[in-house]
């Protein structure tokens, strides 16, 4: 079973991860291995450049978040693919969320506590630190 790690820049020091960077890497390592192949997957939220703009001028001083000021996918978008992969049928892997980016990673988590409220699964994704 594949456990998978969503961050562009940090690497986990367990190296049971397959760490991907970005959200075409995310999708493309999914489809080769097919969801019913993984375990959990670990998400972090800004995937770039403008999405650490908008952490730095927004979320970290605002606690707020524009995503029309960024222009990379983010782990939102991730979850998004995900949850429309569990609507068509795939089966469901628990996802956790590392960001530091505390309203990123309520969003996606929000998205995922929603779909697994919907849908009857257990709601225990959660934010936590994996080292790195």
């Amino acid at each position: 079973m594949y456990r998978i790690y969503l961050d562009d820049v940090r690497t986990p020091v367990n190296k049971t991860w397959t760490v991907v960077r970005n959200y075409e890497e995310f999708v493309s390592k999914i489809q080769e291995i097919g969801l019913g192949n993984i375990e959990c997957i670990s998400l972090d939220h800004d995937l770039g450049d403008t999405a650490m703009q908008e952490w730095h001028r927004n979320v970290y001083h605002n606690y707020t978040l524009n995503y029309d000021n960024i222009k990379e996918k983010t782990g939102y978008d991730c979850a998004k693919w995900l949850v429309e992969k569990w609507l068509d049928g795939e089966p469901y892997v628990p996802v956790n969320v590392h960001s530091a980016n505390a309203v990123g990673a309520s969003n996606i988590l929000g998205l995922i506590w929603n779909y697994c409220h919907i849908h009857k699964r257990p709601q225990n994704s959660i934010r936590w630190e994996v080292p790195y």
